[in-house]
């Protein structure tokens, strides 16, 4: 095992690997993931992995954009067999958020995106089997879809590695070493490797470590959690992935003959390391409840699982990342609330032109991880409104 790296990257989610993906690709030989399970433990793996566009602001939808060209690339890019799973994504928001929803999707075609609104009449012509109760208007993508996120992360890693990059599965990250205000490497559970470069993608874990050095970004872990119906009739439709905004549900194809839905509710506070990774009971109606008034077909839809997994949110529901001002050399990928599956592609792009680079092509001030102290969070004008903001936003 070395004992020396050029980049030591904490965490072997998608973010994780992705960095190292590119660091590799931008000719690093010397980087090492840190991983104190297996990769994609985290969220990731209990990620929906929605891959599309639909954000309220230029920043991530940019990021969105670049990301589902990658991976529309994949196997040319990455070398393993294609994650994405292309269905179409439909962004149904409340009529009251029409107006929004139009300067959304007029931001986001001038930026280039594939997306274009829909009346109720299209969305049943596109979807028979969809209930357009309630529905004015929607934003529809072709080319979105979803992915395999543990697929998509085992293949960033693989290539990395091939790339020359050391993965440590099952050795955990207890520190970052810092001499005289400079990154001079990361403590393991196994020892010690000395780096100037260290990028923190520690998911839900990211809190202890940022304490041993001094930092609070009001980071909270929440559960939230997923089920599985299958389709009473055969065949079952296929339908695009989705985000309801109006019923605060997300929803997309799990296989060829079910539907994977989530909510915003029943969201809370967890430890990482101690949470019911499965289902709770009195979530199964609620989901059900949802997903019938767009799909009533679903109201008999047989459970066939789910499971419940945990994201870290920051106090503004936007993902802070960047370089971390009181040390050199320290970057991070904090607080994205279960949203940034999607990104990951391009966040690496960012992280990993910081390192090589100097700085990213790309501007990322909006992410800065200084804005909260700044006291300026993120807001969008054009956000939808609903209680919470987490993983449908």
């Amino acid at each position: 095992m070395r004992t020396t790296a050029e980049v030591v990257v904490v965490g072997a989610g998608i973010i994780g690997a992705s960095t190292a993906y590119w660091l590799t690709e931008m000719g690093l030989r010397d980087v090492v993931i840190v991983e104190q399970r297996v990769p994609a433990a985290g969220a990731t793996g209990k990620s929906g992995a929605l891959v599309r566009l639909h954000y309220p602001n230029p920043y991530e939808t940019r990021l969105a954009l670049e990301s589902l060209r990658f991976f529309q690339e994949w196997e040319a890019r990455v070398g393993t067999p294609s994650p994405f799973v292309r269905t179409g994504f439909l962004q149904i928001v409340a009529a009251s958020d029409e107006e929004k929803l139009q300067a959304n999707v007029t931001m986001q075609q001038a930026l280039g995106a594939p997306v274009e609104l829909l009346t109720a009449e299209q969305v049943a012509e596109l979807e028979p089997w969809c209930d357009v109760t309630g529905i004015t208007v929607a934003a529809y993508e072709p080319e979105s879809g979803y992915a395999d996120p543990v697929a998509a992360t085992l293949g960033l890693l693989e290539r990395a590695r091939r790339n020359g990059a050391e993965l440590r599965i099952g050795e955990q990250a207890t520190g970052v070493e810092i001499i005289g205000g400079r990154v001079a490497g990361v403590q393991t559970s196994a020892g010690r490797i000395a780096a100037p470069f260290v990028v923190l993608t520690p998911g839900p874990w990211a809190n202890s470590l940022l304490a041993a050095l001094g930092l609070d970004y009001g980071l909270i872990p929440r559960r939230v959690q997923v089920v599985v119906f299958r389709w009473p009739v055969e065949p079952a439709p296929r339908h695009c992935c989705g985000i309801d905004t109006a019923l605060g549900m997300w929803f997309r194809p799990e296989g060829e003959t079910a539907t994977l839905v989530g909510l915003e509710s029943g969201i809370r506070q967890v430890d990482p390391d101690r949470y019911a990774e499965t289902t709770d009971p009195d979530f199964v109606a609620p989901a059900r409840t949802a997903i019938a008034q767009r799909y009533p077909m679903l109201k008999q839809g047989i459970v066939r699982g789910g499971w419940a997994g945990v994201v870290m949110q920051s106090p503004d529901g936007r993902p802070l990342f960047g370089p971390i001002p009181e040390y050199s050399g320290l970057f991070a990928f904090l607080g994205d609330s279960g949203t940034s599956f999607k990104t990951a592609p391009a966040v690496g792009r960012v992280l990993a032109e910081w390192i090589v680079e100097g700085m990213p092509r790309q501007d990322v001030q909006a992410f800065r991880v200084t804005r909260l102290a700044e006291g300026r969070p993120w807001i969008d004008p054009t956000d939808y409104s609903r209680p919470d903001r987490t993983v449908s936003r």
